[in-house]
């Protein structure tokens, strides 16, 4: 096979080849970014007193959002703030989705490389460089992402930051004797296939210890009136129609921890206790 050369093509000082063109290229196909299932939800998208976000994309199920700033040349003081400013207004305004500020620029320049790495686990923030080729059809785009977001660690791997509880916090201040007795049926049915589990009390969730250290394939969180399961599966297909065959009360799908959120009473334990089973069983497995 004979080797080709590639062209490549400097957008910022081409004429036709605009913002405006790499804007809408990517607003029509957003795949082309790499990042995912990914649609959009807005363009141009007015903040007062702040200009105007370039593009708002949003996960096909709903609960990441990213966003995206575009820049041609290299990456530069100015853009980098604005990103991170469209991405803190629209955190506040809509704290229900999961936020990355995503800026994209043709040179990520070493400097700017390093200063984004520092707000890079403080801030979800995502570099992508862009590189234009010209082809005998027209002009192609590589998106190549050159800093990812910094993938969080399972809850209880850092038992430090976890401000351990006892059982009696969650009986009176979040849940109630009946609700944590929930958490002990859950812990039955893991006894099944990990005999040495225990409960862990945290200040924010009820997890497990196994032999001496945390394992949280799942954890509960006990309320006033029930308990909240979340089990860390990935998204797929089989999970969803073993949870859909069970006719659980599925909260939504957790995409910052990778956990499926149900709700549950005592009715919905004993009665659904093998879908439970096997649900509980394969983070377990997956977790290992």
């Amino acid at each position: 096979m004979n080797f080709k050369k590639l062209k490549t093509v400097n957008l910022k000082s081409n004429p036709v080849l605009t913002e405006k063109w790499l804007q809408d290229i990517i607003a029509q196909d957003p795949s082309v970014l790499g990042i995912g299932d990914v649609l959009l939800k807005d363009k141009e998208r007015i903040h007062p007193g702040a200009g105007r976000l370039d593009l708002l994309l949003q996960d096909a199920d709903g609960h990441g959002r990213y966003e995206v700033e575009i820049q041609l040349g290299a990456t530069d003081e100015s853009h980098l703030i604005r990103t991170i400013e469209y991405w803190d207004i629209e955190r506040k305004k809509y704290p229900q989705y999961d936020h990355t500020a995503v800026i994209i620029a043709e040179n990520i320049t070493s400097r700017f490389f390093n200063v984004i790495s520092l707000f890079n686990g403080f801030i979800p923030l995502m570099a992508i460089q862009v590189t234009a080729i010209e082809t005998e059809g027209g002009v192609g785009l590589l998106f190549t992402k050159v800093l990812d977001t910094v993938k969080l660690g399972y809850l209880g791997d850092d038992e430090e930051i976890s401000e351990p509880t006892d059982r009696s916090y969650w009986e009176s201040v979040r849940g109630t004797k009946k609700t944590v007795g929930l958490a002990d049926k859950i812990l039955e049915l893991v006894h099944q296939f990990a005999p040495n589990a225990e409960l862990s009390y945290n200040k924010y969730y009820i997890g497990f210890w196994i032999d001496g250290r945390a394992y949280n394939f799942a954890i509960m969180r006990p309320q006033k009136s029930g308990l909240r399961l979340e089990i860390r599966l990935p998204k797929e297909d089989e999970t969803d129609n073993i949870i859909n065959s069970a006719e659980l009360d599925m909260l939504d799908y957790d995409t910052r921890w990778r956990s499926y959120r149900i709700k549950l009473n005592e009715e919905s334990i004993v009665n659904k206790n093998g879908f439970l089973l096997t649900l509980l069983n394969n983070a377990y497995e997956s977790r290992r």
